[in-house]
């Protein structure tokens, strides 16, 4: 289960990246984004984004299930899982927010790339009725239609600019995030090998008071 979410957090990184540089890949992905938002594969992705939501929610009430046991009953198993289940949870909640991240930035691009097509339509409807002769009255309406979406299209490059810092912002989350996991990782290893000595040990006494009940039997 982390293995995956490791492998879906990644790809995540990997096309927010492509959508952020204009490379070959960034209309690629584009058109692959576009395909799955139409006819029921919406429903489907919703969907899987709700499991996993409701995932993530059981996995937090059980870490605190966990920790409100007293610290006493706390066995090294019980560490053991509450590393694991924190580790799911904050993989299973970024990987949402990067997904959500992607989305919008599908839908800024494709904003945007609308305006320019409008705006290049109409700079050149603009130069048509310029070669008019009566056609000044059009041509003030098309120069005033022009500045209000060269503006909107200025609103929108400074939206994507913030979503942009955002990205950032979360890539660098992403690694503190990775880091953490390895720490996880590392206490997980050690727990596993603690619990390994405590159960050895245990077979060590169990087999040493087998062996003193048969001597006293014979």
């Amino acid at each position: 289960m982390i293995q995956l979410l490791f492998m879906v957090v990644m790809a995540e990184m990997a096309g927010i990246l492509i959508l952020l540089f204009k490379t070959p890949l960034r209309k690629l992905l584009i058109m692959t984004l576009d395909h799955v938002k139409r006819g029921k594969a919406p429903i489907v992705v919703k969907s899987v984004a709700a499991t996993v939501f409701v995932i993530m929610m059981y996995t937090f009430y059980t870490i605190r299930d966990i920790k409100s046991r007293p610290i006493d009953a706390l066995n090294p198993t019980d560490h053991v899982l509450l590393a694991n289940h924190m580790l799911e949870a904050s993989l299973m909640g970024f990987s949402l927010f990067l997904s959500l991240m992607i989305d919008r930035l599908h839908h800024y691009i494709r904003e945007l790339r609308l305006l320019r097509k409008t705006m290049e339509a109409a700079k050149k409807q603009n130069r048509g009725f310029e070669d008019g002769k009566n056609g000044g009255d059009e041509v003030k309406a098309r120069g005033e239609e022009i500045s209000r979406m060269e503006a909107k299209i200025s609103k929108l490059e400074s939206e994507r600019e913030a979503k942009e810092k955002e990205v950032k912002a979360a890539e660098a989350n992403s690694v503190a995030l990775k880091n953490q996991s390895e720490g996880f990782l590392l206490e997980y290893d050690r727990l596993l090998e603690e619990n390994q000595n405590l159960r050895n040990q245990l077979q060590s006494i169990d087999q040493s008071l087998s062996h003193s009940d048969g001597k006293k039997n014979t």
